[in-house]
């Protein structure tokens, strides 16, 4: 009678070892997971983005459960694709693609492995999805850095009153960023105001065409654009001489080459993305029922050395770029 409690015992006991096993431990071990990054270039927004993610994931799962395995693609689509397909040669358990070009890249790469896209600004755009309702469904979800583009235009309109001329300084290879001129363009030239394009193909352009937009302009619109944050230094050596004023997309540009801006925190989408990240690693959300979510609250920045350069005080609710 003993023996055969004995060996009950032993099966129960080598049964609850492989539940744990498989399931975690019953203390809540969560697992350890290896998770890709692909980040198109290094500048202000994208990098406080990443930081944000992975600062997420180490709060959800803890640092000793999760891999970053981080790569970055220097400004180079190409690039983000060979990283994408070395991801999932690699079998990593989730990919997080910062900016449009790494979202498109892993997309083409997978679609199995789990993509969380941040830095993206619109991902009917991005990903060419039609009549795009919020959810793009199968392996993709993750957060825009979409700032609310009307607002942005009021506001020029309001903190430049004299202004009649609004050039449009964007790369024309991003698509998103011709998407956010374009919806700025139609509510400024709704309002009366006369907009010009100024698009360079890449940085190698970056100069000559700021150069001609800060001679046709009152002021400058820069919208979200990777192009633009890696080159605000040649951008603000050419405009802030001339006088004038650049409003930017987010806080990155601004503090590099702007006067103002409506900024998102790209660390924030970051860390929501993080969060998302940890919720589908551990199994308790769908991804492909996970909807694109925004940062709810935008604020209003200045970059304080151009305002002086440029005599412009900034409104009392604007809070001073750090």
């Amino acid at each position: 009678m003993k023996r055969t409690k004995k060996i009950t015992a032993l099966i129960l006991l080598i049964a609850m070892t492989a539940i744990i096993a498989l399931t975690g431990s019953a203390c809540g071990d969560t697992g350890t997971y290896t998770v890709g990054i692909c980040q198109l270039t290094t500048h202000v927004a994208l990098d406080a983005a990443t930081e944000g993610f992975k600062q997420a994931l180490i709060d959800e799962l803890g640092e000793e459960n999760v891999t970053f395995d981080y790569q970055n693609a220097a400004g180079d689509s190409n690039t983000c694709t060979t990283i994408a397909n070395n991801f999932v040669s690699k079998n990593v358990d989730l990919i997080m693609a910062n900016a449009t070009a790494a979202l498109q890249a892993s997309a083409s790469a997978t679609t199995t492995i789990p993509i969380l896209g941040t830095s993206i600004t619109e991902y009917g755009v991005a990903l060419n999805i039609e009549n795009f309702t919020g959810t793009v469904g199968g392996n993709i979800s993750g957060t825009s850095d979409l700032a609310p583009l009307t607002e942005q235009a009021q506001m020029i309109i309001d903190l430049f009153p004299e202004a009649k001329t609004v050039g449009l300084l964007y790369c024309s290879a991003e698509p998103n960023s011709a998407y956010q001129v374009k919806v700025v363009r139609e509510y400024l030239e709704g309002k009366g105001l006369t907009c010009l394009d100024f698009s360079f193909s890449d940085s190698n352009d970056v100069a000559v065409v700021t150069e001609k937009a800060s001679t046709d302009s009152d002021v400058i619109y820069i919208p979200t654009d990777n192009t633009a944050a890696d080159c605000t230094e040649i951008i603000n050596n050419i405009c802030l001489p001339k006088q004038v004023p650049i409003f930017a997309g987010e806080a990155g540009i601004c503090s590099g080459c702007g006067v103002y801006t409506l900024s998102i925190s790209y660390y924030e989408i970051g860390y929501k993305t993080g969060l998302m990240a940890a919720q589908i690693l551990t199994g308790e959300a769908d991804i492909s029922q996970m909807p694109i979510e925004y940062d709810p609250n935008p604020v209003k920045k200045y970059n304080a050395e151009n305002c002086s350069a440029l005599g412009l005080t900034a409104p009392s609710d604007y809070v001073v770029i750090e």
